[in-house]
């Protein structure tokens, strides 16, 4: 009886060892997908943070361009407030075609191409842009792992009981996935 028990009692430690492993490996990628999605929130404040400046530099040159200026400071608005990545993938798609629009608009104003500050904000847009498009793949390659981990049999059943679940994903919308020129003035 003492070997029986000794073989239940090791059966037990080991699912308990696996037990354990598991739910710090789902805690670890729950983690990891917080913090990407830190990365990309900073990336999208900064975006935010350059919408008013832009819309400020356009309207200074091309007023009367109010629909696209009114659109991109309404889209800013709705982006800001939206916290689902999939619902704000959506807005934040709209509001890179609303900039991707003012930035056009620089063709038909040549004072506005001549700004000095139009393409710092040009720039500036750039950058946040290849940061923005970095963080979204990380993220989204975290949620993959994640996702992954939760739906894999047997770590399932410790997803389940240590209240793990499916991470959405932070992608466009059908209609956002055309990319936007963005050119820098020389």
């Amino acid at each position: 009886m003492t070997i029986l028990a000794a073989i239940i009692l090791v059966a037990v430690l080991a699912v308990l060892a696996w037990a354990v492993f598991a739910f710090n490996r789902l805690v670890r990628l729950r983690n990891q997908v917080r913090t990407a999605w830190a990365d990309i929130d900073v990336q999208l404040i900064r975006r935010h943070d350059l919408v008013p400046s832009l819309v400020s530099a356009v309207q200074a040159y091309a007023g009367h361009e109010q629909a696209v200026l009114a659109t991109v400071t309404e889209l800013r608005g709705q982006a800001m407030a939206a916290r689902a990545p999939g619902r704000l993938g959506a807005i934040e798609s709209a509001l890179e075609q609303g900039i991707g629009r003012l930035l056009a608009l620089k063709e038909a104003y040549p004072d506005l191409k001549a700004s000095e500050n139009f393409a710092q904000l040009q720039r500036d847009l750039v950058q946040v842009e290849e940061q923005l498009q970095y963080a979204r793949r990380f993220y989204n390659g975290a949620v993959r792992d994640l996702n992954d981990a939760v739906q894999r049999v047997p770590d399932l059943f410790v997803a389940r009981v240590g209240g793990f679940d499916n991470a959405e994903f932070f992608q466009a919308d059908d209609a956002g996935r055309a990319a936007v020129k963005v050119e820098l003035s020389r």
